[in-house]
């Protein structure tokens, strides 16, 4: 009440006192020590009327709205805990606005929306923040930065530079939160994003505008994987976000240089939480770089985005519902853990024509336990994303890399997002390797095998062999359709198993030398035109084998 006091008489006694300056300004009014007593006394009787006049205008004309505005916008810190405050007051702060701590100079995020307080994780160091700090509400939603200054940075997830290259000088910016393109708006995915893997484009194609999982335990090549596929963009017009969640700083060091290394950081953004963060920045991360995503996507382009990973994500986001009382579910995560990443995921799409043509791919990762896929937070992304690449750790043990499950990964775009001519090649392929493990499983007990079933064998490893590529050596898809086809015409089949891996990288080097017309043709059949691959083609392919396993590794 007193305050609703002050906001009436304050404004009164500033409007008297400023008529009463200008009156003595003009001489309308004697100056005090001129005014004799009952002079004096008709004066105050006068500024009595006067100030009752303006005060009874005041209330008969009383803004609550205005008032109440005025007073809401300002709060009180009565708890922090684990990044998390619970602040009294702000009764008229929205969902994700953000508010800061005028004596920290920090901000925060209003998240929980309670009937007496609002719980606001806090965007930095939240040891600074103390009981009874000053909150104060900015009226803006949680944003960042987006647009070309971006591309080749390094930032965490409010749009802060973390290298050396100065500030980021961009405009724009756009809400962390944002509803998913509607249906009317999509087009079909039938584009593909060439990865630069040979098992991957020809078995898992992955489109533009696709959500496709890469699942596995700790150190089976989720991330070489992830790493593989933006190198393999150079040139070829899709800007990649790497967004890294949890991770020590020292390991996001050396991404940026591997892809600085291999030329990569020109096309690149790398929106970084690191492991020491709190969780509210790492719950940040993934929709602040999904954020700079959808600009270049509405800008008509071709974006990749990488979410490396969320479990990490999950378990942030569960450290902050659990700190604010949120109900605990299944494995102590919140009930809408599901919508927490269905809502991130689902904002990946290729736009159709009429909304500019731009596509947003998504690749997010989950780390396993166990090769247990049917965990909670795995079952969800799977049951989101439209396929999923599963890492095993038993084969990457073996020593076949990339450690690509073949039995159980799947992409639900599958043949639309591939080219004409890979589909040529290694339509049977998938198929081919499942039964070739199948049936070298089966001949572990020492059973006598018929000949067919021994050439299927001696096939099947030598294709296996050649899905094996190093990391970092991303190859064309007219390379990858060559050595494909070779393999399955069984041009590889009198070659010993060690030396299919030499023999393949000499028999590229040969085409490229000898042949280079004809592989600049599939390129541009099958990857420029889009179109299949002619018959008279394919014979020029087999009559420069022949030629080259007169000198080929045997």
């Amino acid at each position: 009440m007193e305050a609703c006091y002050q906001a009436i008489l304050q404004p009164a006694k500033a409007g008297f006192v400023a008529k009463r300056s200008e009156a003595l300004r003009r001489g309308f009014i004697r100056p005090p020590n001129s005014i004799t007593h009952n002079e004096r006394q008709e004066a105050t009787m006068a500024i009595a009327d006067e100030i009752t006049r303006v005060i009874r205008d005041r209330i008969q004309n009383f803004d609550s709205a205005s008032t109440e505005a005025a007073m809401v916008s300002v709060g009180t810190v009565i708890e922090v805990a684990d990044g998390i405050a619970r602040v009294y007051g702000l009764s008229g702060v929205r969902y994700l606005e953000l508010v800061e701590f005028p004596r920290t100079g920090l901000v925060g995020i209003a998240f929980n929306l309670e009937e007496d307080s609002v719980a606001v994780p806090i965007l930095g160091d939240y040891t600074q923040i103390h009981e009874d700090d000053e909150v104060r509400t900015t009226g803006q939603i949680a944003q960042v930065p987006v647009g070309d200054a971006l591309i080749g940075r390094v930032v965490d997830p409010t749009g802060k530079p973390l290298d050396d290259g100065g500030p980021i000088a961009t405009d724009k910016f756009r809400p962390v939160e944002r509803v998913a393109p509607g249906v009317i708006t999509r087009h079909p995915v039938d584009t593909p994003v060439q990865t630069g893997l040979k098992v991957v484009d020809a078995l898992i194609p992955i489109g533009r505008g696709q959500r496709e999982l890469i699942i596995g335990d700790r150190q089976t090549g989720k991330t070489a994987m992830a790493i593989d596929t933006i190198i393999n963009q150079k040139g070829k017009n899709l800007i990649c976000i790497y967004v890294s969640i949890g991770q020590k700083n020292f390991q996001v060091a050396r991404i940026r240089e591997t892809l600085r290394q291999f030329g990569a950081m020109d096309h690149t953004i790398i929106v970084h939480a690191g492991a020491e963060e709190p969780a509210p920045l790492k719950y940040l991360a993934p929709f602040a770089g999904c954020a700079m995503g959808e600009e270049i996507m509405e800008s008509g382009r071709d974006a990749l985005i990488i979410y490396d990973d969320l479990s990490k994500h999950a378990d942030a986001y569960r450290n902050i519902s659990l700190i604010i009382r949120r109900p605990p579910g299944r494995e102590a995560y919140p009930g809408d853990v599901f919508y927490l990443h269905s809502r991130l995921l689902e904002r990946a799409a290729r736009l159709s024509e009429e909304y500019g043509g731009g596509s947003l791919t998504a690749l997010p990762i989950i780390e396993t336990k166990a090769n247990d896929i049917s965990a909670y937070i795995p079952t969800n992304v799977i049951s989101i994303t439209d396929g999923q690449i599963f890492l095993e750790t038993d084969l990457f043990n073996a020593g076949i890399r990339p450690a690509m499950n073949v039995g159980i990964s799947v992409s639900r775009v599958g043949g639309a997002a591939q080219t004409p001519g890979m589909k040529q090649v290694a339509g049977t392929l998938k198929l081919d390797l499942a039964q070739f493990r199948d049936l070298a499983a089966f001949a572990q007990f020492g059973s006598d095998l018929d000949a067919a079933t021994k050439r299927k064998i001696d096939r099947g490893q030598r294709q296996q062999e050649i899905m094996k590529q190093k990391q970092y050596v991303p190859m064309s898809v007219e390379h990858q359709i060559m050595i494909i086809y070779a393999a399955s015409k069984g041009y590889l089949d009198k070659v010993p198993v060690a030396l299919v891996q030499e023999w393949e990288a000499q028999f590229h080097s040969y085409m490229d030398a000898s042949y280079p017309d004809l592989v600049k043709g599939i390129h541009e059949t099958t990857v420029t035109q889009k179109k299949k691959i002619p018959d008279e083609m394919f014979a020029q392919l087999d009559a420069a084998i022949q030629e080259f396993l007169k000198t080929a590794p045997r």
